[in-house]
């Protein structure tokens, strides 16, 4: 006889179905942020050192995300979990100082003025990321 129990949403990977458009943009920021921080950091790094080291951290968060979603399992998820955490404090963060003190980020970052520049596309991606992560928590037998 078959199996006849049904597939409940944490029992998914994390990178399948509407995930895997998660996970694409996940990769599109990866791929934008570190290279908007890597033309920024090798032409004009003098000019405002602290928003390309932070664009590049950002970068670096978006990479670790979509390794994560990709991945899955125990591990996988993990490191989403923590790169989507670190995003949102991130984004907060840096959004916030660059709002009160404009002067500290004489250029702009991914997540100067929470994400402005890519449509505040990165302050809702971490929100996202997280329930989605939480969604899709591996479920007990």
């Amino acid at each position: 006889m078959p199996d006849q129990t049904t597939t409940r949403p944490g029992d998914a990977a994390l990178g399948s179905g509407a995930g895997r458009v998660l996970l694409l943009v996940y990769g599109v920021f990866a791929l934008s942020a570190s290279a908007r921080a890597l033309v920024q950091i090798s032409t004009h790094f003098a000019e405002a050192p602290l928003a390309y080291l932070l664009s590049a951290l950002a970068g670096l968060v978006y990479i670790a995300a979509t390794i994560g979603l990709a991945r899955g399992g125990p591990r996988g998820r993990m490191i989403a979990l923590v790169s989507c955490t670190v995003e949102l404090v991130g984004v907060l963060l840096i959004g916030t100082l660059s709002v009160i003190d404009a002067g500290d980020f004489p250029d702009a970052t991914v997540w100067s003025n929470f994400g402005s520049g890519y449509g505040y596309v990165p302050l809702v991606l971490p929100f996202i990321g997280l329930w989605w992560i939480h969604r899709h928590q591996p479920t007990a037998s």
